[in-house]
């Protein structure tokens, strides 16, 4: 079997896309950027809750509030998966605040690499990655972070 062969493209199926996001989220969480990940993560979440693929389940205390005391997150069901995501005005009105995040309870591990699963939700979303040129004006604005142009190749913008 050859190795170059590409594997075939996951369907837009309620578990597919769950693992997708599963995967996404995990390498967000230790990205060196990860805007586009969270992005990505948000947008699929809000077309799935559009199309009643998932829904909101209610508010969790976040555990790392950024800049105030107390800040919460919106809990949403995606199969056997739960993510959070930011809250809207009305879901403070709507959902119920679940208090505490319950530690006990894990996302079952998804084995998808976030290539594939990258490619399905911007598929899913119609979201795309920007370009190596993009990146590149980005970085002549922090000219100390590395920017990644290929296999095994750096360059400072």
């Amino acid at each position: 079997m050859n190795n170059s062969a590409k594997k075939p493209r996951l369907e837009p199926t309620i578990e597919n896309l769950s693992k997708a996001l599963y995967s996404v989220n995990r390498h967000a969480k230790t990205a060196l950027e990860p805007k586009f990940l969270y992005d990505l993560k948000k947008r699929a979440l809000e077309k799935m809750i559009d199309q009643g693929i998932a829904k909101k389940v209610g508010l969790h205390f976040s555990r790392n509030p950024r800049f105030c005391k107390q800040r919460s997150d919106v809990l949403v069901q995606c199969g056997n998966y739960t993510f959070h995501m930011p809250p809207m005005k009305e879901d403070f009105k709507i959902l119920p605040h679940l208090g505490e995040l319950d530690e006990q309870l894990r996302n079952p591990k998804a084995h998808i690499s976030l290539k594939q699963a990258k490619l399905l939700l911007m598929s899913y979303t119609g979201v795309k990655e920007a370009n190596i040129e993009q990146k590149a004006i980005y970085m002549h604005n922090n000219p100390y972070q590395p920017l990644f142009l290929g296999k095994k190749a750096w360059a400072y913008a």
